[in-house]
């Protein structure tokens, strides 16, 4: 840009002058976070955050061919993060107004598509889909998933039956750090979320804020170039998800506890919130649920707390059904037989559908509103 710019607006002459120095960390845009386990709040992504973003997929293969489809809501930085390199390359994008499992294979083979960004409970229902192996989707070069866990079952039926790489990326909309999963080349590596992307420090510590060494279990920070300046004016919930190292450098905490394998590749366990405490012992929901889907009865599950005057805490397994006719006391036993004894879920509710955000995670916080009250009906011995 010229160092002096002028802009005709109407009858006056307005004199533009960038801010070279600073203009990098000035607001570019808030997006506000889903609220799963809380009121949404306005994340401010700075212009740098956002050339960031845009850097890394550019350098990715991201350019004047590219097609990608966005099939999530625009204010969404799940969207963003493939909607902005697709234009900054000078390739296509197809705008989904709603997502339709069968419209999507549709489009994507209509429009050559070469790129999209799904989260899980997309995959899933196109991989779902009868005729799936009759649309033509040779034109895909990369697939990409972030925003909520990823079964390992289902990220490799889509590398099975779906043409093109799969990446996924776990990170935060308020920065941190991110990490990648290049499954087609870590097939033995889908129970992960893969290595920390270039340039990005991921730490792991535990409650008093102690970094831990590799391989124990704790809570996820992250450094990186691509982090918010904060949360739009609320300067303590700011300063709630910072923590600094020794040498004073700033990371945000992902709120996520996890561990690293001996390879760097991050295995999550679960939302340190949703974590439940039940006898005084962890129960990491994932691993439950992971049990239930295996089923081929259950579609989908989500596991909460509930209150327990003998635990404390006990899990409680919401589902929905792909067979109306199973039993949910059937369910419920056989999951059970393969997790441990202080894992044991103590009750199961049978749902038509869970509830979502727009970018399809799953509210555990309305299914503790809805369930929180009720009674353990069964519990582990």
């Amino acid at each position: 840009m010229d160092p002096q710019v002028l802009y005709h607006h109407s009858t006056q002459l307005i004199e533009i002058r960038p801010r070279p120095v600073f203009w990098l960390q000035d607001p570019f845009n808030i997006i506000y976070s889903s609220g799963t386990t809380g009121s949404p709040k306005g994340i401010v992504q700075s212009h740098k955050m956002r050339h960031e973003y845009a850097r890394r997929n550019l350098a990715g293969g991201y350019g004047d061919d590219t097609c990608v489809i966005c099939s999530t809501p625009l204010y969404s930085n799940t969207t963003l993060v493939s909607f902005f390199p697709a234009l900054a390359g000078g390739g296509k994008v197809v705008l989904m107004a709603k997502f339709d499992a069968r419209d999507f294979l549709a489009l994507s083979q209509a429009e050559r598509v070469t790129h999209a960004m799904l989260v899980p409970v997309q995959y899933r229902r196109i991989m779902e889909l009868p005729d799936f192996d009759t649309f033509d989707l040779s034109s895909y070069a990369l697939k990409s998933s972030t925003s909520a866990p990823f079964p390992a079952w289902l990220k490799a039926d889509v590398l099975k039956r779906w043409p093109g790489g799969l990446l996924e990326a776990y990170g935060m909309t308020e920065g941190g750090a991110s990490a990648i999963l290049l499954a087609h080349e870590f097939p033995d590596k889908l129970h992960t979320v893969g290595r920390p992307s270039p340039g990005h420090i991921m730490k792991i510590i535990d409650e008093a804020g102690h970094e831990l060494p590799q391989g124990e279990t704790g809570e996820i920070v992250g450094h990186s170039p691509v982090m918010m300046n904060g949360y739009h004016r609320q300067d303590a919930k700011t300063r709630e998800v910072e923590w600094f190292d020794a040498e004073g450098r700033r990371y945000i905490r992902h709120g996520d506890v996890g561990r690293f394998d001996e390879d760097g590749f991050l295995i999550l366990m679960d939302r340190s919130k949703d974590m439940i405490i039940s006898g005084g012992f962890n129960i990491f929901p994932t691993d439950l649920e992971a049990q239930l889907t295996r089923q081929a009865a259950v579609r989908e599950a989500a596991v909460i707390g509930i209150p327990s005057e003998k635990w404390g805490e006990t899990p409680l397994a919401v589902v929905v059904l792909a067979d109306t006719h199973a039993d949910p006391a059937a369910i419920l036993a056989e999951a059970n037989a393969h997790l441990g004894k202080t894992q044991r879920i103590s009750a199961i509710e049978v749902v038509d559908e869970l509830p979502r955000s727009a970018i399809g995670k799953v509210l555990k916080r309305d299914l503790r509103d809805r369930f929180g009250g009720n009674p353990v009906t069964q519990a582990f011995s």
